[in-house]
């Protein structure tokens, strides 16, 4: 008896959606699993058509109203690639509430409005699903819901964006100064013309909720993630990197550390949850100084396992569209949302989020980074 296809719309044809798209014009194998339902790419909605179509997109696909494809009765899946918080949370959350599937890559709209999503979802009984949030093409949300379940999750913490990870690197390396790495990275497309979001730490800490969701059961506020290292006046430092100075860098290798942008969340033993994105100190021959240039890496502490790391390509569009198809095929395969079978999150205000708390050490700047290991 043959299964009937799943037909795919995706909203957003720009360097992920345009990658998730040509997977399905290339008719990969890899999207008619042989123990689910066969996936049909059925329109793409994208506001700059011509542009679509110059990529490869046949126009026969295309719509420039993604609000209609949402409704529409010929669609059953939602891939969402558009980013950004509106109108990409209006429409995911109405493709949920239409009884669509979704799948997206949007972190913002995951670590802003988790809880309203996973309750549609949860109400509407259909799979939402969120592995290119986080960590690109490396396969990490997954495991930590699924094959690490049964543990006890006490840490996770990492690397998880690779512009800042670029910059720290370069700055080390070459002992150039911040402006001038962020200007190399811009020039490269590694950074935004706006960089606010790498370089303060708020693409990190919202890949840090999401962490901290799949890790402890909760939807943590991101407004309460710190992302300012401590001073040695007391005061709260400049957000993110953008305090890094290149006599920070020199002095710390000269004493066999190097700067890495390090999102961690912990659970305490009075049952808060503590979580930080910022700049820590780090020997520069442990794996976390070693993860250089663009590259993520993520450990996950627990009981009984020990300590589990993931480490791969954290960003480009080939890589997000990896985790979207991954995505995809899963729900072709019947495995439901991306926290498994997990009980439903904690409300927010029931938990209680502070810094993380420990050691720091001094810098020419007037930073205290964090010392880690």
């Amino acid at each position: 008896m043959s299964i009937q296809p799943l037909r795919v719309g995706v909203i957003g044809a720009g360097t992920v959606g345009r990658e998730v798209v040509r997977a399905f014009l290339e008719r990969s194998p890899r999207l008619m699993p042989s123990d689910g339902a066969p996936l049909v790419l059925t329109a793409v909605a994208e506001k700059f058509t011509e542009r679509a179509i110059a990529n490869g997109i046949p126009e026969a696909l295309l719509t420039d109203a993604p609000a209609h494809l949402v409704a529409s009765t010929d669609v059953d899946v939602i891939v969402e690639t558009m980013g950004g918080a509106e109108p990409a949370h209006t429409l995911v959350a109405a493709a949920l509430q239409h009884g669509k599937s979704v799948v997206t890559a949007n972190k913002h709209i995951v670590a802003h409005y988790g809880p309203e999503l996973e309750r549609l979802a949860r109400e509407a009984g259909v799979p939402f699903r969120f592995e290119a949030a986080v960590g690109g093409g490396i396969p990490l949300l997954g495991p930590i819901a699924q094959d690490l379940a049964a543990n006890r999750i006490a840490r996770v913490r990492g690397i998880v964006n690779g512009t800042t990870n670029y910059m720290l690197t370069a700055m080390t390396r070459e002992g150039r100064d911040y402006a001038e790495v962020l200007a190399e990275a811009q020039a490269k497309g590694y950074a935004e013309a706006d960089p606010t979001a790498d370089v303060e730490g708020l693409d990190a800490l919202n890949k840090l909720v999401i962490l901290a969701r799949l890790a402890f059961g909760a939807w943590i506020d991101p407004a309460a993630v710190s992302n300012r290292p401590g001073t040695t006046t007391g005061a709260p430092g400049l957000p993110g990197i953008t305090g890094v100075t290149a006599e920070d860098v020199a002095a710390l290798a000269a004493e066999g550390r190097v700067l890495r942008l390090i999102a961690t969340t912990r659970l305490a033993e009075d049952g808060a949850i503590e979580a930080s994105v910022v700049p820590t100190a780090v020997p520069a021959e442990s794996p976390f100084g070693r993860c250089d240039g663009v590259l993520n890496r993520v450990e996950v502490d627990g009981l009984p396992v020990g300590r589990v790391a993931f480490e791969g390509p954290g960003a480009g569009g080939p890589a997000a569209a990896a985790a979207v198809l991954s995505d995809l095929v899963s729900i072709a395969r019947g495995l439901g949302s991306t926290w498994a079978g997990s009980p439903a999150a904690a409300e927010r205000s029931a938990i209680e989020v502070r810094p993380v708390a420990g050691e720091c050490v001094a810098a020419p700047s007037g930073a205290c980074y964090p010392v880690g290991d």
